[in-house]
C-alpha cells in the first residue's frame, strides 16, 4: 500500500490548520508556505476537505479555511479514506460483507484480513491531537 501525495499532504494540512488555529481563518497560501506545497494542489485537497465537511471556508478579505470540528475529532483513517479511498489491501475487503465468490474456499484471506486489521487498528485511532502531541514531543527532544 501506498499513500499517495494527496493523502499525505491533505494530512499535513489538516495538522498545519489544527496547530496553528487562532480562532480565525487561514489563507492556504499560509498553509502552502509554511507546508512546502503547491497552493495549487492544495486548492484541489480543499475542495474534497471542504465537501466532506471537515474544514469551513470563510469568504472575504479575511477569508480563509478552518477545522470545522476539534483536532479529536479527526481519525487519520477518515482523512485518507477521504483522499485515497478504500485502505483496504484486497479488494474483496472493500464492502462491510465480503462479496467475493471464493471467500469461503479462499487460503489467503485471513493474511489479507489481519493486514486490514493492522491498517485499520493504525490509521483508525490515530487522531490529529495525537499528530498535535507527537510532533510537540519531537520539538521537545530536539531543544535538548
Amino acid at each position: 500500500m501506498k499513500i499517495s501525495t494527496k493523502g499525505r499532504y491533505a494530512l499535513r494540512m489538516m495538522y498545519d490548520m489544527a496547530v496553528n488555529d487562532s480562532g480565525s481563518a487561514m489563507p492556504l497560501k499560509d498553509i502552502a508556505q509554511r507546508q512546502n506545497i503547491s497552493i495549487k494542489y492544495l486548492e484541489q485537497i480543499v475542495i474534497l476537505l471542504n465537501r466532506a465537511g471537515f474544514v469551513k471556508s470563510v469568504r472575504g478579505a479575511q477569508g480563509g479555511y478552518r477545522l470545522a470540528h476539534e483536532p479529536e475529532y479527526y481519525t487519520v483513517g477518515m482523512i485518507l479514506r477521504l483522499t485515497e479511498g478504500s485502505m483496504a489491501p484486497v479488494a474483496c475487503l472493500d464492502d462491510e460483507v465480503n462479496q467475493c465468490p471464493r471467500a469461503d474456499t479462499c487460503p489467503t484471506l485471513f493474511v489479507w484480513e489481519k493486514l486490514n486489521d493492522a491498517v485499520k487498528g493504525v490509521i483508525d485511532n490515530i487522531t490529529l491531537r495525537d499528530i498535535i502531541e507527537h510532533g510537540q514531543e519531537i520539538t521537545i527532544d530536539y531543544n535538548i
